[in-house]
C-alpha cells in the first residue's frame, strides 16, 4: 500500500490521504476547494436529486451557471442551439485553459443513496456521475480564477458546461461551433471507481433510430393486409446479429427497441430500433454504418414496410496526449486517495456483495493508479471531438466503490453520499493545481501542442461524425 506523508480532514467527507502540495499557488488551490467543500457537496447532491436526461438539465444548468456568474465569471448560455449549453469566463489573454463539465443523468436507474437496490421514483438517476463532474469541474475553474486574480498572472480560464454526454453527442455540437477554437488546452475528469490519469484513447460511436413504418390491420382477422413495421425492426436485428461475425472484433454493436406496437392482435404499422456502433476507430464505425444502414433498407424491402433513420449522435475516439497526462498524474500523485471512515466502510462492505459488482479491495480507492499510456478505454465520449481539436486530458477518480459498474444503481447510491465527494473533491484539486501548472509553464503547453500536431496528422480536417444535423434535443423523448 502507497504511504502518504499527511492527512487533511475535511469537514463533510472525513479525511483525504494528500500530500504535501508542491507549491503556494497549489496550496492555496487546494485550501479554498477544502474551505467550500461543503457548499460543493450541497450543489453536487441537488444535482442528483435533479437527475435530467440529456437536453432536459435545466435546473442543472442553471445552478452551475448562477455559482459561477456570481464568482465573477461571464456567462454566455444557450450556446450551439443547445438550451442548457454554456460558456463560462473569466480572464483575459493567453494561455487560455479549458475545463469540461458535465450534468446530464441516465433514463431508469432511480436509487436511493444506500447499500441496497431502492428506487426513489425517480424518471432517471445519476448512475454516471455527471452531478458530480460538473460541480466538480466548477469548483476547479473558481479555484483557478482566484488564483489568477491574486497572483495578477495573465491568462483565461472558461469553463464549458456540456449537457447530453449520454448519447447526445454535446460537446460535439458545441466543437462544430467553433467554441473551442481559441483554447490553448483542456482539462476534464470522470467518475468511477478508481484514481488514474490517463491518456488512453477510447471508442468512436455513432448512433441513430430507424424507424420502420408498416400498415396497421387486424392480425387474426385480416393478416394479409397488414405489413408490419415490427416485422421490419426483427429482420434488421436479426441480418445485423448475423453481421456480427464478419465485422472486426474491437466493434461494439447495441441496440434498444423503442418502439414495437401497441397491441398483440393489431399489426404495428410503426416500430423503432436505436442503435449504437462502436470502435477503437472513427473510419471503421463509418464503414460499419454503412452496412448497417443497408440491413436497415433490406429489412424494409423484405417485409413490404418502409424506413427512415434519424441520426442521434456521433463521437470521435480520444487523442492522447502524453505531455498532459504526466502534468496531471503529478499533481494527483500529489493530491492522493480516498481514505474511507467508518460509515464509508461499512456502506462499502454492504455493496461489494451486491449482483453486478466486480472483485477488488475497498482500500484500491486510497491508491494512485500508474499512469497509463496508450491504453484503450472500451467507453465512448464525446471529449474525443473536443481532444482532436484542442489538446486535452483527463483523469478518473474514486467517486464509487471500488468494483462498481458505470450506469449501475450501485454507482447512483455512492454517488448520492459522501464517497462519491470525496472523489469530486480529489478531482477538482487535481484539475485546479493542473491547470495553475499550465498557466505557469509555457513550455508545457508548447511541447503538449507540439505532440498534438504530430498525432493528429498534417491533413486532419474536422468533420462530425453526426454530419450538420442540428442539436437532437428530443432524443430522450
Amino acid at each position: 500500500m502507497r504511504k502518504y506523508f499527511a492527512f487533511v480532514l475535511f469537514p463533510l467527507m472525513g479525511s483525504v490521504l494528500a500530500q504535501t502540495p508542491p507549491n503556494k499557488a497549489h496550496e492555496n488551490a487546494i485550501k479554498e476547494i477544502n474551505q467550500k467543500e461543503k457548499m460543493y457537496g450541497a450543489m453536487a447532491k441537488q444535482i442528483w436529486n435533479y437527475a435530467e436526461v440529456g437536453y432536459q438539465e435545466v435546473k442543472s444548468s442553471a445552478l452551475l451557471q448562477q455559482q459561477l456568474q456570481k464568482e465573477g465569471f461571464k456567462v454566455q448560455a444557450g450556446v450551439a442551439d443547445i438550451p442548457t449549453a454554456f460558456v463560462a469566463t473569466f480572464g483575459e489573454g493567453k494561455p487560455v485553459i479549458g475545463i469540461l463539465g458535465e450534468f446530464d443523468a441516465l433514463p431508469g436507474l432511480s436509487q436511493d443513496s444506500i447499500p441496497v437496490k431502492k428506487a426513489i421514483g425517480g424518471i432517471a438517476g445519476h448512475a454516471c456521475g455527471h452531478h458530480l463532474f460538473g460541480v466538480g469541474s466548477m469548483a476547479s475553474a473558481i479555484a483557478v480564477k482566484n488564483w489568477l486574480v491574486q497572483s495578477g498572472h495573465k491568462g483565461t480560464i472558461r469553463f464549458y458546461g456540456t449537457p447530453a454526454e449520454e448519447g447526445g453527442s454535446g460537446k460535439a455540437y458545441m466543437v462544430r461551433e467553433g467554441l473551442f477554437k481559441d483554447v490553448d488546452v483542456v482539462l476534464h475528469w470522470h467518475p468511477g471507481d478508481s484514481n488514474s490519469a490517463s491518456s488512453s484513447s477510447s471508442l468512436a460511436n455513432k448512433s441513430a433510430k430507424f424507424r420502420f413504418r408498416g400498415i396497421s390491420s387486424h392480425a387474426a382477422g385480416a393478416p394479409d393486409r397488414g405489413r408490419s413495421a415490427l416485422d421490419g425492426v426483427e429482420v434488421m436485428n436479426y441480418a445485423v446479429n448475423m453481421m456480427r461475425e464478419h465485422i472486426p472484433s474491437a466493434t461494439r454493436i447495441h441496440y434498444v427497441i423503442t418502439n414495437g406496437g401497441k397491441a398483440p392482435n393489431v399489426v404495428p404499422d410503426f416500430a423503432e430500433v436505436y442503435y449504437y456502433v462502436r470502435h477503437p476507430s472513427r473510419q471503421y464505425v463509418a464503414s460499419i454504418w454503412e452496412r448497417l444502414q443497408k440491413a436497415a433498407q433490406g429489412a424494409a424491402l423484405a417485409t413490404g414496410t418502409t424506413v427512415e433513420e434519424e441520426v442521434i449522435g456521433g463521437v470521435y475516439e480520444l487523442l492522447p496526449n502524453d505531455v498532459l497526462a504526466q502534468t496531471m498524474h503529478n499533481n494527483l500523485k500529489a493530491i492522493g486517495g480516498l481514505k474511507y471512515t467508518p460509515e464509508e466502510m461499512k456502506f462499502a462492505e454492504q455493496i461489494l456483495p451486491t449482483q453486478g459488482m466486480g472483485i477488488r479491495e475497498i482500500s484500491s480507492a486510497e491508491r494512485i493508479e500508474s499512469l497509463e499510456n496508450e491504453g484503450l478505454t472500451s467507453a465512448s465520449t464525446d471529449v474525443g471531438d473536443v481532444s482532436w481539436n484542442v489538446p486535452t486530458v483527463g483523469l478518473r477518480t474514486a467517486t464509487w466503490v471500488p468494483g462498481t459498474p458505470a450506469h449501475s444503481w450501485q454507482a447512483v447510491a455512492a454517488g448520492g453520499m459522501s464517497i462519491g465527494r470525496k472523489g469530486m473533491i480529489v478531482a477538482a484539486k487535481t484539475l485546479a493545481t493542473t491547470a495553475i501548472d499550465l498557466f505557469q509553464n509555457e513550455k508545457t503547453i508548447a511541447d503538449a501542442k507540439a505532440e498534438f500536431e504530430k498525432r493528429r496528422g498534417a491533413d486532419f480536417s474536422y468533420k462530425a461524425l453526426l454530419g450538420d444535423r442540428k442539436p437532437a434535443l428530443n432524443y430522450r423523448d
